[in-house]
């Protein structure tokens, strides 16, 4: 019976308070709230819907009251300064350090264990080299006719309707401020991208929002007249991202507003539906086609793709496609399967896609096997907050790196893992206008703007420390990771990289190559004919 004990200490407890409410007038709160948690223990032992509830009336609501705020007692009572989940307590607290300009400085020592598996550095010069300038900057789209000057930190893929209204404003004011560039994602340009006239890169995903018939289906009118916008600086089609490769997305009718149905050229009152796949092409060549296709459409304007790497034959069939047809992308950007999301299925969150470093270094390696490195940039995305990880993202075989929750702990994110509920504390990612309204755009936008500033000056004495003078001179040799606690080696020898047109001459001895390369195919995104023929005899 010691399961009803709570009810029935708020059944004395109502007697008590009805008692002494006859003569202290202040007991008459006792007799509210006594009775409404009786009220509740009632209602708990006749519903039917929890066993908890009905075995333990009234106890069991403080059981889920601590379970709600678990979370946050974790974050704040319970994780160290390095527990990343997904990011820890030290990379919020440099990103909102350098947001807010103040010192960013570390005292005593590092938190980090030196002699741990997996720790990593960069080597040091004795004769450190001289940077004036901290704006690197990469040129994408040499060839076309409106080539663009990246910096080597830009915003990542964040639609409008995943962000808020002063959300956007303020990291598109942040990037004109910063002359970097703002990423729409494939929610379009809304007119908050539009407001402060910083870089955008236009985001094609399936549901060709900004560009469609009534359809769904591509629209090349609609696209130019999108396309045209000077302040469009590049086009990237979305094959998949990160936090969710292989799956579409449905925003509810109840939440495509009349911003949003203009902004994505859809009706109001009807699901947003944004499929898995593409209908504007279904093959490695018509996917290239496509591509040069916007290109054209854009009046010669960067164009390129974005992916999170899956099957490897597909990506494999992709670049075959770039040798059988001389179509290039002019870039690539490689999305990692750490990448965040506004909402997505935990299995797609947890298990599904390649690890940005990975897919990162396959990318690589292949475009430099094919000989065609030199002519296509790549850029990467994934939990990237630091100079270091800038670094090392481009030693690994990137031109420039994008983040998207880094800029969000600029705007004021604290990481309340509430994206998905319209309930962000801080106004970041939600549509609800009591809560967006609420934060301020001018100190916002001076925030981002910090942000990219000083990760990019941390950057520039990360460089001169090791005697370089541009990130473009970062390889895998710079560096180091423990694998031991005996042992030390370079990413350089710690990995296989392709010799600049290996691929051309011999399939290469590297596992992926080996198993992969050869059944690849241009025209199609089909497992290669040995592997269906296992699948089928695995399915008799």
């Amino acid at each position: 019976m010691y399961r009803y004990l709570a009810f029935a200490f708020c059944l004395l407890m109502l007697v008590v308070s009805v008692a002494l409410a006859r003569y202290w007038i202040a007991w008459d709160w006792g007799v509210v709230i006594f009775a409404v948690l009786c009220v509740i223990g009632v209602w708990d032992m006749l519903q039917a819907r929890s066993t908890l509830r009905r075995n333990y009336p009234v106890l069991a609501h403080f059981r889920f009251g601590l379970e709600s705020i678990g979370p946050e007692i974790r974050q704040y009572f319970v994780q160290s300064d390095l527990d990343e989940v997904p990011f820890s307590r030290q990379q919020r607290a440099l990103v909102y350090q350098r947001a807010k300009n103040q010192m960013d400085v570390v005292p005593f020592g590092t938190l980090h264990s030196t002699y741990r598996v997996d720790y990593e550095w960069i080597n040091h010069s004795v004769a450190p080299a001289k940077i004036d300038s901290h704006d690197f900057r990469v040129l994408i789209g040499a060839q076309s006719r409106q080539p663009y000057s990246a910096s080597v930190f830009n915003i990542s893929a964040m639609s409008f309707g995943a962000l808020s209204a002063n959300a956007i404003r303020a990291l598109n004011e942040g990037a004109r401020r910063g002359n970097f560039y703002h990423d729409t994602g494939e929610g379009s340009i809304s007119p908050y991208h539009r407001e402060r006239g910083g870089d955008l890169v236009w985001e094609i995903g399936s549901g060709y929002f900004g560009c469609r018939d009534d359809a769904g289906r591509f629209d090349p009118e609609r696209f130019a007249a999108n396309a045209a916008d000077p302040q469009v600086k590049m086009i990237e089609v979305k094959l998949s991202q990160g936090a969710k490769p292989g799956h579409g997305g449905v925003l509810p009718a109840a939440k495509v507003s009349a911003e949003i149905a203009a902004t994505r050229g859809v009706p109001m009152g009807i699901d947003c539906v944004s499929p898995a796949a593409h209908s504007a092409f279904s093959t490695p060549i018509e996917l290239l086609q496509f591509v040069a296709r916007l290109r054209e459409l854009s009046g010669g304007k960067p164009t390129g793709f974005k992916l999170a790497l899956g099957h490897p034959w597909e990506w494999f069939g992709i670049a075959k496609a770039m040798q059988e047809t001389g179509l290039l992308p002019d870039f690539i950007v490689v999305d990692g399967a750490e990448g965040g999301t506004g909402a997505a299925p935990a299995e797609f969150v947890d298990h599904v896609g390649v690890p940005m470093h990975e897919a990162l270094r396959l990318v690589h390696n292949t475009l430099v096997g094919l000989d065609l490195r030199d002519r296509i940039k790549l850029g990467a995305a994934g939990k990237i907050t630091s100079a270091f990880e800038i670094a090392k993202t481009i030693a690994m075989g990137a031109d420039w790196c994008n983040a998207g929750r880094g800029y969000m702990f600029a705007l004021g994110c604290i990481q309340s893992l509430s994206c998905h509920t319209d309930r962000c504390p801080t106004g970041v990612a939600t549509q609800d206008p009591r809560r967006w309204k609420h934060l301020d755009l001018a100190d916002k936008a001076t925030r981002v703007h910090h942000y990219h500033e000083n990760t990019l000056r941390a950057l520039r004495e990360l460089l001169a420390a090791a005697g370089l003078n541009d990130p473009s001179q970062l390889g895998p040799e710079h560096i180091l990771r423990r694998v031991s606690a005996v042992e030390i080696r370079s990413l350089a020898s710690l990995f296989r990289y392709l010799e600049p047109g290996e691929l051309l001459r011999q399939v290469p001895d590297h596992a992926v190559f080996h198993d992969f390369w050869a059944d690849a195919r241009a025209d199609s995104f089909q497992p290669p004919a040995r592997i269906k023929a296992l699948r089928d005899s695995k399915s008799r």
